[in-house]
């Protein structure tokens, strides 16, 4: 499979300086553009890449959101996202996940579980740190990616002749609505809760970044032959 391109983003201050929404936007761009072309993919490198985004989406996104929630200090920012909470449980998002990995016979089994471990455990130390500002941003950029990751996801399960779509069909829609909430969230938390210049904003969104290329690259197998 081809190797994912590593593109360096701007510095913090120039990033700020950019708009945050820009540059998230432009990160996003980057990743999806680094995506291996569909039409060189084999079923197997199809089935791996969709068992690895559900590994690690079914059972960690909304626990995610939950230590967001926890971090934050606005009450201002809180009921946007609580309100994303509450779709992702009430509409059993999990769920649609799990039937779309299942309909695409992409289900995760333990390697899939293990190739994802050390960048996820990554993610998970990170916004176990309770730290609002990045952690926001960060939770920021997964939505953004998510929304334009859909019809690539989609595609793959296609190419395993599923027709179970509803949970790319859902997430490509109201993951539009959940970006622009929790950049406002964002820049609400960062107004009234400003963190030091010591601080990476960018910090969980790297640690997302790579996790994403692990999902689609399957790094944690790379680096294990090459051992």
């Amino acid at each position: 499979m081809t190797t994912t391109l590593t593109v360096p983003r701007e510095p913090q201050n120039a990033a700020q300086d950019a708009g945050i929404k820009e540059t998230l936007d432009r990160m996003i761009d980057e990743q999806m553009a680094s995506l291996p072309d569909l039409r060189l993919l084999s079923n197997a490198e199809r089935r791996d890449i969709i068992a690895r985004y559900t590994s690690v989406l079914e059972g960690n996104f909304i626990y995610w959101m939950t230590a967001t929630v926890m971090a934050t200090k606005s009450e201002e920012a809180k009921p946007i996202l609580l309100e994303n909470l509450h779709e992702e449980v009430t509409d059993a998002h999990p769920v649609m996940m799990r039937k779309f990995a299942v309909a695409a016979h992409a289900y995760p089994d333990a390697a899939d579980s293990l190739a994802v471990d050390e960048a996820l455990t990554n993610m998970r130390r990170f916004l176990g740190r309770l730290q609002g500002v990045p952690s926001l941003l960060t939770m920021a950029y997964f939505e953004g990616f998510i929304q334009k990751f859909m019809p690539y996801l989609a595609e793959l399960a296609a190419g395993l002749g599923s027709t179970e779509m509803e949970y790319t069909d859902v997430h490509g829609v109201c993951d539009i609505a959940h970006t622009a909430g929790l950049i406002q969230a964002f820049e609400v938390e960062k107004a009234n809760h400003p963190v030091g210049p010591e601080v990476d904003l960018f910090e969980g969104v790297d640690l997302l970044r790579a996790l994403i290329d692990t999902i689609v690259y399957n790094r944690a197998d790379a680096m294990a032959a090459a051992a």
